[in-house]
């Protein structure tokens, strides 16, 4: 007896249009086997037995995983990522991607599919010529739009519930040549919320409260999802740039972003070494290079931000790439941005604490003053004061920056890590934080001792709770990524570059009891090494306080205490952000330099003891009620790596980038390479 047609795998293209280029794929009653060899790709992660799909009489079809790779079904808004051997039902209108983003099919029951009614029914429902009559069309539909819900609302459940997700790097498999040539990767097993990213949706009124992840090429659509590139930050009619960073290449700047070469005006502050000067050498005739003064050896300028003058304000924005290319195309990375206007002239000599951080920090820089012309405002010098014209009342993040010197007296307060001391003594938080723990995250390991680590920890733990108790000290963990980790990544080994600490940092016996594991599953940057630097306190999903930075661990960076604790020794320059629960008193940032439609006026300010709508931070993956407490906002941020960190295990070996690895990657490389895109420094 034949089998019974029970439908079609409809091949979609990018518009999710049938393809008319690849033939459709029928189904019968039963098991029907799909892979590489029956399907027109020569995709070598499409295993030649990739699935199986068991097909019933009422146009159900239970889909088994038979190969490595992942799948996705997706059933309206809702997206479920199966693994080897994993199973699920998919009814009419579904989509399958075979892998992840990649070859997509709708499943489609044919019209001779058979439903669950009962023979005489079914018969009834013919009429002359096939067709159905219009009650009989409106009842299928209904039917279908059932179980269509009933599947979403199944996979919404899965995921609610926390189930097991399994992100696994892509396996390519092929001939036995190619495996000898490339790595293996093994599979991860992680619970945690799938593709919680796809979700991080914030109004533009509320980008300031959070900050965004850059785009990171080879990934999935969905783990783009809200971030952005060098071309979304500097738009529009720009007066005046000043980009500060510590390498810069101009080539890429100006390819990745043409529309600086209109800008007037354009200083760039960078720390490039003698020797890597070369490629700024081909800067257009109206840009001024400077590299700040280093009066202590070793010592770096490594702050990454950009100052953007328009007509109507400034836009301030704080990241951590470097101006090259790896960094803003490979790489996990975070950057804030909030564009701030420019004051009433009866308010021009008005302070805030945002404005003062960030005046005393750019005077020390000691850029070369130029003149300019600005419509509406005339002739203007482009030093530290000018930037005092704009009204930064509605700044939501504070400024921790890092200059190097001896700092004492009521400068020892003023920057690095006792900045950040400062800053959270004198915030409040929720009680749940008391004694919660402590995440550092950064590229780059300096040469560390037990006494500065505690002398840090101190400061990350400052701030007390609402009842006025001290939080107490924290137990910090450092997310760094492993060997396999880099072996495996976006990049394979040449990601190593961008973590740039020898084995004599990384190897010291008493930090093996911090180690945890970068993993970034719900983001989609497991693959994607962090250039990104974070630090912060959290409780399960909820944040004490986040700061975004430049800061890698090290003293040079952050500073070190000498002589008593009365002076701080800092090495390097470094910018970051801080977030905290501040109280908002209104409700809004709405200014924006280039949006016309957007308002010109600051509706907003921020207090720690104000009145108003208290932030509480979250993470991607918190599952709290936001309604429940009308009295919070709650604002997630998209921190790419899961909370808590999953500590090292005994087989797992932190990265040093002067170690030999002989275990091929995922390009069949090993390493060392000789290319070398980074300069060691421990800042």
């Amino acid at each position: 007896m034949p089998y019974s047609q029970i439908g079609f795998l409809v091949p979609l293209n990018n518009n999710s249009e049938e393809d008319d280029s690849i033939p459709k794929l029928p189904i019968l009653e039963g098991v029907n086997v799909f892979g590489r060899d029956n399907i027109s790709v020569s995709d070598k992660r499409v295993s030649r037995k990739h699935i199986s799909l068991k097909a019933s009489v009422d146009g159900s079809v239970e889909v088994v995983v038979e190969g490595s790779n992942p799948v996705v079904i997706r059933a309206g808004d809702q997206r479920k990522k199966l693994y080897s051997k994993d199973k699920a039902t998919i009814a009419h209108g579904n989509i399958l991607e075979l892998i992840p983003g990649h070859h997509v099919f709708k499943y489609v029951t044919s019209a001779g599919a058979k439903d669950t009614s009962s023979p005489q029914t079914h018969k009834r429902s013919l009429k002359e010529g096939g067709k159905l009559n219009e009650d009989e069309i409106q009842a299928k539909k209904k039917r279908q739009i059932a179980e269509d819900e009933a599947f979403a609302r199944n996979l919404q459940a899965e995921l609610a519930n926390n189930s097991t997700v399994q992100e696994r790097s892509l396996v390519v498999e092929g001939s036995e040549n190619s495996q000898s040539h490339r790595g293996t990767c093994p599979a991860s097993h992680e619970v945690l919320e799938a593709e919680a990213i796809r979700q991080f949706s914030v109004h533009k009124n509320r980008q300031p409260l959070t900050f965004r992840l850059l785009q990171v090429k080879g990934l999935p659509p969905w783990a783009n999802s809200n971030s952005v590139s060098i071309s979304d930050v500097i738009q529009g009619n720009v007066l005046v740039a000043i980009l500060s960073n510590y390498m810069v290449d101009i080539d890429w700047l100006i390819s990745a972003c043409p529309a600086i070469r209109k800008i007037p005006h354009v200083l760039i502050i960078h720390g490039e070494g003698d020797g890597t000067l070369d490629h700024l050498k081909v800067k257009p005739a109206n840009w001024i290079l400077h590299k700040p003064p280093l009066p202590i050896s070793y010592g770096t300028h490594h702050s990454k931000a950009m100052l953007l003058v328009y007509p109507r304000g400034v836009r301030i924005i704080v990241h951590t790439a470097n101006l090259i290319n790896v960094d803003w195309n490979n790489k996990s990375q975070g950057l804030w941005m909030q564009d701030f206007p420019w004051k009433d002239q009866k308010d021009v000599k008005k302070g805030h604490e945002f404005e003062n951080d960030l005046i005393d920090y750019l005077s020390v820089l000691k850029w070369p003053e130029f003149s300019v012309n600005l419509p509406d405002i005339g002739n203007a010098t482009i030093n530290s004061s000018f930037f005092k014209k704009f009204d930064y009342s509605s700044a939501a993040v504070r400024l921790i920056a890092s200059v190097p010197g001896y700092h004492m007296g009521p400068k020892l307060k003023k920057w690095g890590h006792m900045k950040l001391r400062t800053v959270l003594q004198e915030s409040y938080f929720d009680k749940e934080f008391q004694k919660s723990p402590l995440v550092y995250q950064f590229s780059s390991l300096g040469s560390l001792d037990e006494k500065w680590m505690a002398e840090l920890a101190s400061s990350m733990s400052a701030g007390f709770s609402d009842d006025k108790t001290p939080l107490g000290l924290g137990q910090p963990l450092i997310i760094w990524p492993s060997v396999e980790d880099v072996r495996c990544s976006l990049e394979g080994y040449a990601a190593g570059n961008a973590i740039p600490s020898p084995q004599k940092n990384v190897e010291k016996d008493f930090l093996k009891k911090y180690w945890a594991k970068w993993k970034a599953t719900h983001t989609g940057r497991s693959r994607a090494m962090p250039h990104i630097k974070t630090y912060t306190r959290y409780s399960g999903q909820k944040i004490a306080w986040f700061l975004l930075t430049s800061a890698n661990l090290s003293k040079a960076a952050w500073g070190a205490l000498q002589k008593n604790n009365s002076q701080l020794m800092i090495r390097s320059y470094e910018l970051g952000v801080l977030f905290l629960p501040s109280s908002t008193k209104q409700h809004g940032y709405l200014f924006s330099c280039t949006d016309n439609g957007g308002s010109s006026e600051v509706i907003c300010g921020s207090s720690q003891n104000a009145g108003g709508h208290r932030r509480e931070l979250v993470t991607l993956c918190w599952r709290g009620n936001q309604s429940m407490d009308s009295s919070s906002e709650v604002i997630p941020l998209p921190i790419p790596y899961e909370l808590p960190p999953q500590p090292y295990s005994s087989e797992d070996v932190p990265w040093s980038w002067d170690r030999r690895y002989s275990k091929k990657d995922v390009y069949g490389q090993v390493w060392p390479r000789q290319v070398k895109l980074y300069v060691s420094q421990d800042s």
